[in-house]
């Protein structure tokens, strides 16, 4: 159990920080709303009016999402290989260069497709 107290106390540390930041910034924070502080800010861009449905996103984002997805989980697979490196030989070294083979291959076809181009 002592291995635990240093893990609780800084997330108590962490919860009271947050507690004491909230509580704060409503008592000195400014009250004085206006119409121009209620409303969105798009980058000094007056916003839009957006359509009953909530508008709809280009697919383009959702793409781009997925990419960053699966491009990042790449990365996560990397670095367990990466610190076993000289346990796992030739085997992972086979294995990594087929899992990254594959990676390229959607890598090139995204590419090709145009999914990387920011019109």
């Amino acid at each position: 159990m002592n291995a635990y107290v240093p893990i609780l106390v800084l997330g108590a540390l962490g919860a009271g920080f947050v507690v004491m930041s909230l509580v704060l910034a409503s008592i000195v924070g400014p009250k004085r709303y206006n119409r121009a502080k209620l409303s969105a800010y798009e980058c000094g861009v007056e916003p839009t009016p957006q359509p009953a449905g909530g508008g709809r996103f280009p697919v383009k984002y959702y793409l781009t999402a997925m990419l960053f997805i699966i491009f990042d989980i790449e990365i996560v697979f990397l670095y367990p290989w990466a610190v076993h490196f000289d346990a796992l030989g030739m085997f992972g070294l086979a294995q990594m260069a087929v899992f990254v083979g594959l990676i390229g291959v959607a890598y090139a076809y995204d590419w090709r497709r145009g999914g990387l181009e920011w019109d």
